[in-house]
């Protein structure tokens, strides 16, 4: 059964690989952003989709576990308290 789940997250791994491959090729075009005043140099239009992805990859986690040191934190003092 362990082959058969190997397999299968091979296959999903390269269906995104191939994905992201096929988005990035796709999205050449040169785009400038701008925030706050403070502008980009222009770059292809992929890359900075793929650099929020990767921003909320890291950002989200990191989030969750800042959450959860503050909830194990909380229920430490409640059973100290106790």
């Amino acid at each position: 059964m362990s082959g058969v789940k190997r397999a299968v997250l091979v296959i999903f791994a390269l269906v995104v690989i191939f994905g992201t491959m096929i988005f990035i090729l796709e999205n050449q075009q040169p785009t400038s952003l701008v925030f706050l005043g403070w502008s980009t140099p222009e770059l292809p239009a992929s890359l900075f989709f793929v650099a929020a992805l990767l921003l909320g990859m890291l950002i989200g986690p990191a989030m969750g576990f800042i959450a959860y040191k503050r909830k194990v934190a909380r229920l430490k003092r409640r059973v100290l308290q106790s």
